[in-house]
């Protein structure tokens, strides 16, 4: 989808201290969370989420690493291995291709013809509960079927999951439940169908472990409280950056003057208690209100900062950062004050995490950018976020040369969407790629921003995502990436619209990124948000 004229305004910011079990007192509690005088504690909570062990997309950058079959002299008769995220996989009369009639969900997918089959050289570890498969009739040939097989003791001997299955036009979900524990493997056979070719793409493999705290893990702690910001006029013009909001204020616009926008409060109508697994995102009003009412679903505690309340950390106040695990900030649209941006640094620095989300803009605010629109300078101050994140990075007093590793470039790009995600072995990044909310595999931009990074000013900055014509691990165009600062976690992603539920004010224009949007589909943003909201709380 194409992001509007006057883009949304969103602030994020995750972060905290881990929340301990004494700490049960907090200052300014309101009636409605629980008690008026008392926090609840941080406990672990095993959340219903199967953990994604493995996917596979076969998205292999700007080369096929086979593009022929297993006819002499150009394949072996055994089928050739290929290395694909790291891991070891044998194509017997099968490649990877990208032609016009491959059917795919990203750049690349699996073709296989004859009886040729797709199996993986090792060993899931934690074993397998369900996968989920999509394959199509490779544009012109007829169907044919495929079934799914798997090996518990190292391929010596398979075993057939669920029925064959047969092919149609355009890719279609399989899904097979295995429910093995222990070490095992998969093998994709094509049945029927003679010469005719299919193919595959997009394997995900649920693990079977019983959960888990590590990366893929199924255990969440609850009880950790998100503060997401509204003080820096994350409402302003078309945006509407927010969890909830009751009231209306004037805001001013771009174009000069003011517009009447929803204005949030501190707790969000009605009550967080009549939350359940079944509760629509629309039980508040905000374009932000799926993500919150996820996390109370997770058993986690969410609240605002309303506009007019200044940013502290270590001042006692109700709302200052020592009380909260999380602070997420979308698009912030004014500059951070000199005392918020120390507030904000030792904040992270003392074990907090903050959520960092830009937006598009150009190398100058004034005019428009490469797509005709207003750079996201929504109020018309000079500053849009990309410039509010840069301005804190290297305008805090506290260090001023990029601490958190990047910098914001000032462009516009958009990206329909990237399957160029880190395959590496960081915990941190498995973590959020792979975590409790399933695997965030692909990333849709809609105008948004990339960033560079600087590992040489903080090493353990770790790109997430990058732009599918950017080299996979580099330091170019990123487009989400984690690192570490002190004892906390810092998060950035360069776009909104991936947080966007398409619900909100109704006076902005709004779409839904969060579930996955059309025309790109098949994106996996709410895994990626909830995720690194998590691992910013130190809840997984």
């Amino acid at each position: 989808m194409l992001k509007f004229t006057n883009p949304r305004l969103w602030v994020l910011a995750v972060a905290a201290t881990a929340m301990m079990a004494t700490s049960c007192q907090k200052n300014g509690e309101v009636a409605g969370l629980k008690d008026a005088n008392t926090e609840p504690t941080a406990t672990s909570k095993t959340i219903k989420t199967l953990a994604v062990s493995l996917t596979q997309g076969f998205e292999v950058g700007s080369t096929s690493p086979k593009t022929a079959y297993d006819v002499s002299p150009t394949g072996s008769s055994s089928g050739d291995n290929v290395t694909l995220s790291g891991s070891s996989w044998n194509l017997y009369d099968a490649l990877i291709g990208n032609l016009a009639a491959d059917q795919r969900a990203g750049s690349w997918s699996a073709r296989i013809r004859n009886t040729g089959k797709i199996t993986m050289l090792f060993d899931v570890t934690t074993g397998i509960s369900t996968v989920t498969i999509k394959s199509a009739t490779y544009s012109g040939d007829t169907p044919s079927t495929w079934g799914l097989f798997y090996s518990t003791n190292g391929g010596s001997s398979w075993a057939q999951s669920g029925s064959a299955i047969t092919t149609t036009a355009s890719l279609a979900t399989s899904t097979f439940t295995i429910t093995q524990t222990g070490n095992v493997r998969l093998e994709i056979r094509k049945l029927t169908g003679g010469s005719n070719r299919i193919n595959i793409d997009d394997i995900t493999v649920n693990d079977n472990a019983g959960g888990g705290t590590g990366g893929g893990g199924g255990t969440v702690i609850a009880g950790k409280k998100f503060l997401f910001d509204a003080s820096h006029l994350e409402n302003a013009g078309s945006a509407d950056w927010q969890i909830d909001a009751d009231g209306t204020e004037q805001v001013a616009i771009y174009t000069g003057g003011t517009t009447t926008e929803t204005k949030a409060q501190r707790i969000p109508t009605p009550s967080y208690t009549g939350i359940t697994a079944s509760t629509s995102e629309t039980y508040w009003k905000g374009a932000l209100s799926a993500w919150a009412v996820e996390l109370v679903k997770k058993g986690e505690l969410v609240e605002t900062l309303p506009v007019g309340t200044a940013i502290t950390y270590g001042g006692g106040g109700a709302q200052d950062l020592s009380n909260y695990d999380v602070f997420i900030v979308c698009e912030p649209n004014r500059l951070f004050t000199a005392s918020e941006k120390t507030a904000l640094m030792n904040f992270v620095a003392n074990g907090g995490g903050l959520f960092m989300i830009a937006d598009h803009t150009a190398a100058t605010t004034a005019g428009t950018d490469a797509n005709g629109y207003n750079p996201s300078d929504r109020d018309g101050d000079g500053y849009d976020s990309p410039r509010v994140w840069n301005d804190l990075m290297t305008n805090n007093g506290i260090n001023n040369n990029n601490p958190f590793g990047f910098s914001v470039n000032y462009v516009d790009i958009n990206e329909s969407p990237s399957t160029n995600v880190y395959t590496g072995t960081n915990a941190n990044a498995q973590k959020v790629l792979n975590g409790a909310a399933g695997a965030a595999s692909k990333m849709a931009f809609y105008d948004g921003s990339t960033a560079t990074l600087f590992p040489t000013n903080n090493s353990s900055v770790q790109g997430l995502f990058w732009r599918n014509s950017a080299t996979n691990g580099g330091t170019a165009n990123a487009m989400a990436l984690l690192a570490t600062y002190g004892s906390g976690r810092v998060v950035w992603i360069g776009d909104s619209s991936d947080a966007d539920d398409g619900t909100g004010d109704t006076g902005d224009n709004l779409f839904n990124g969060w579930s996955g949007d059309a025309p790109s589909g098949f994106t996996s943003h709410s895994a990626f948000h909830l995720n690194a909201s998590y691992w910013l709380a130190k809840a997984q």
